[in-house]
């Protein structure tokens, strides 16, 4: 490796910018990870979990773009929740085709319990590293940078 390429990855060259956030994105997923262990489920199960909590009922689509998984991840993480009794599909009352996921009682029950736990794991987590306007600052400027690689590509 030439000293131009060993350059490129210090001093907040594209590559060195890409190192830092990929290994910080993946020590956070391990913090995440780490404080839903109880659930005995992966990330897309609690993901699913969490996206039917706060949007509501959805159509396994439409849960699968906001927890970024394809169509068929999608369909085997509803799968295991179901066959867990955490969730159920429903007929759409508009589509006869679609199916709606819905939360079932036990669900809900487990994932408002264990999202509270989890949130403030996660508050825990940014408190002790970042003041407020850090993670304002933070936010803006992932968004920025998630904005651009997604308009380029």
């Amino acid at each position: 490796m030439n000293a131009n390429n060993l350059q490129s990855l210090k001093g907040g060259s594209g590559v060195h910018v890409f190192l830092v956030l990929w290994k910080a994105a993946r020590a956070v997923e391990a913090y995440a990870e780490h404080s839903i262990a109880e659930l005995e489920m992966c990330g897309s199960d609690f993901a699913v979990l969490e996206a039917l909590l706060h949007k509501g009922p959805l159509p396994i689509n439409e849960i699968g773009k906001k927890v970024l998984l394809t169509s068929g991840s999608i369909t085997v993480a509803v799968d295991r929740l179901e066959s867990r009794a955490l969730v159920e599909r429903r007929a759409s009352g508009t589509d006869r085709r679609a199916k709606i996921v819905h939360l079932t009682k036990e669900g809900r029950k487990l994932i408002a319990r264990v999202y509270a736990d989890h949130a403030e794991d996660m508050e825990q987590l940014v408190s002790a590293s970042l003041s407020k306007a850090e993670r304002e600052t933070l936010i803006r400027l992932l968004k920025k940078i998630g904005y651009e690689a997604a308009g380029t590509r």
